[in-house]
């Protein structure tokens, strides 16, 4: 190989070493801006293939995705002083790339640890300015709405980010005071119960009364309605003994006899001491009457 080669090829190597550190592209994803000697000369480079000076020119990129900041668990204090731990988090991203530069350093934990002071601050303010019912249902919804245009604006003016939404995930009592309203509320149910046991006991006793009352009366009007009947039986059954007496007093006479003779020897244990000519006999000794 010749030294015309060589050089030629020498000068193809620089070249090409040239311009892959001369071009670089910008994903969709991103945002990015680029310095000379550590001043921004371009703040807003565009998604694409873009050229630079080496050792001159330097890029830096930024994710422009929607980006999630965790809020821990913090307490504040509601309009009438009573104390509630909040769990929230913030949507954000980077809307000016040259202000989150900045503003930043183009670092994420610094931006997430502003953004989270703001977020505290703000969060502290919505909830010392409204009761705990409007917190928790009734102004919840204006209360977010409100706390993501302030901390947006602080955000956009002094970072260069562009904060979507803040959300409230969920607003618990602390510790100390959760144990003494279960307890108030175990205390206020038990009363309901007694309560409760209280009518029950009443409507109980009212019901059985009642009963008792249908009861007696239904007896009453069963044994009238039986007496009624048996003495009608009963006097059906005399004027029928009557009439048949009537037709044959001798007959009657006769059946009735033996009624009372089987009822008095139907138990041999049994012992009479009378006069064989009693009239108790009669039928007896001389069955021809």
């Amino acid at each position: 190989m010749s030294n015309k080669s060589i050089a030629a090829l020498v000068v193809v190597v620089i070249l090409g070493l040239f311009a892959w550190s001369s071009l670089f592209i910008v994903q969709q994803t991103e945002r990015a801006v680029m310095l000379q000697f550590g001043r921004v000369v371009d703040a807003d480079l565009k998604p694409g293939l873009h050229f630079k000076l080496p050792f001159v020119n330097k890029v830096r990129k930024f994710d422009a995705r929607l980006m999630t900041l965790d809020s821990p668990t913090q307490r504040f204090l509601t309009l009438e002083k009573k104390a509630v731990m909040v769990d929230a988090y913030a949507k954000w991203r980077v809307f000016n790339a040259e202000r989150f530069y900045t503003a930043t350093s183009g670092m994420k934990q610094i931006a997430d640890e502003r953004l989270m002071r703001r977020l505290e601050a703000g969060l502290r303010d919505q909830f010392g300015k409204r009761t705990l019912h409007e917190v928790v249902s009734g102004e919840r919804d204006a209360m977010v709405a409100e706390l993501t245009g302030s901390l947006n604006k602080m955000a956009n003016a002094e970072l260069g980010i562009e904060v979507l939404d803040v959300r409230v995930k969920a607003i618990d009592l602390p510790k100390e005071v959760s144990r003494s309203v279960y307890e108030r509320m175990g205390t206020e149910r038990e009363r309901e119960a007694r309560e409760h046991r209280a009518k029950g006991r009443e409507l109980a006793e009212g019901i059985r009364a009642d009963a008792d009352r249908q009861r007696r009366v239904i007896l009453a009007e069963a044994y009238r309605e039986a007496e009624e009947t048996r003495g009608d039986g009963d006097a059906r059954a005399a004027a029928i003994y009557a009439q048949a007496y009537t037709k044959n007093p001798e007959f009657y006479s006769f059946t009735r006899s033996l009624q009372a003779y089987r009822n008095s020897f139907s138990n041999k244990s049994d012992i009479l001491v009378m006069d064989p000519k009693n009239e108790f006999f009669k039928y007896l000794g001389d069955p021809t009457p």
